[in-house]
């Protein structure tokens, strides 16, 4: 077969195939300049630290300056896109409106996002320093890419948020939807694998380990057997809590209570009291106080599959 053949088939393929076509339709986001934006924000939000040269405060002005142009200008230009795909007429207006609500933002983001790093820094001995931070540390990058996201998601813009999280996953390995509600002083240490649904809540000082999963137990279907969106499905995390790696927690409905402690592998599906440790032992599934040596042993047998179950 040569390429005229193959570009034949193609075609025909496009006609005869559709869903996964965008053609002669509004004009998407660019993926590559979504990642652009991205870095942009990073500098923005911390100067000095991702430039080429060093960068002195007498610099500083000029420096913000030109950031907040080029993201200004990309930040409404891929918004006005977003809000035409989703059918918004006055998309231009509507854009520049978001664009400013975006950037206001960056101020309280920068107190926000710093407590990150603290936590960070605190959490983790093998720390010698904040540059190393935020520098090296991937939940930097992931968690503050997530709060930016979060100001989109709430001022209810398509598919942008989950762009720029979804930058933040790939350089990461670490997936957390742009509707989640994060804390003050999150961190999440090594970041590899941890997975954090649209409907969760974080409290504040909370630390998370690899492979940890704040998800949903299964959803509702309508009558077309479609998943119904907007429901809450996703857990709550209490504040001071520490979760240690490759712990699942699933279900709109489970909370872990403020200081409590899930151990490595541990698979939750409903809510534990504060001051609580949940751990395995053999086959069963402990739950007791940080302050008391009793606690409540469950079967901790895999849960039946009759739902769907989405992570």
């Amino acid at each position: 077969m040569n390429l005229e053949q193959i570009k034949q088939a193609l075609l025909e393929s496009y006609r005869s195939d559709g869903g996964i076509n965008h053609l002669d339709g509004s004009n998407l986001p660019s993926q590559a300049s979504v990642n652009q934006l991205a870095e942009d924000c990073m500098h923005l939000l911390f100067p000095g630290y991702f430039e080429e040269s060093g960068l002195s405060v007498g610099e500083l002005p000029a420096h913000v300056e030109r950031t907040l142009i080029r993201i200004d200008r990309r930040l409404a230009a891929e918004l006005e896109k977003c809000l035409r795909f989703a059918g918004v007429a006055d998309a231009g207006p509507k854009a520049r409106e978001h664009t400013t609500a975006m950037l206001v933002q960056f101020p309280e983001l920068r107190k926000l996002i710093r407590t990150d790093v603290e936590a960070a820094y605190q959490g983790d001995p093998a720390a010698r320093s904040v540059e190393e931070i935020i520098l090296a540390y991937p939940c930097v990058l992931v968690i503050s890419l997530q709060r930016i996201a979060h100001v989109l998601y709430h001022l209810g813009v398509p598919l942008l948020p989950r762009m720029l999280t979804e930058y933040g996953h790939e350089r990461t390995g670490c997936d957390i939807h742009p509707g989640a509600r994060l804390g003050t002083h999150f961190f999440i240490d090594h970041c590899t694998g941890v997975v954090i649904g649209e409907t969760a809540t974080v409290g504040r000082h909370v630390k998370l380990y690899q492979g940890v999963t704040l998800g949903a137990k299964s959803f509702e279907v309508d009558d077309h057997g479609q998943p119904i969106k907007g429901v809450k499905r996703h857990p709550d995390i209490g504040d001071h809590v520490t979760i240690y790696a490759h712990a699942t927690i699933l279900g709109g409905e489970t909370r872990v209570g403020e200081h409590s402690i899930i151990g490595s592998n541990v698979w939750l599906m409903r809510s534990i009291p504060a001051e609580s440790v949940a751990y395995f032992k053999a086959d069963n599934l402990i739950v007791r106080s940080r302050h008391k040596k009793d606690g409540l042993v469950e079967n901790a047998a895999a849960p039946a599959h009759e739902h769907e179950w989405e992570i």
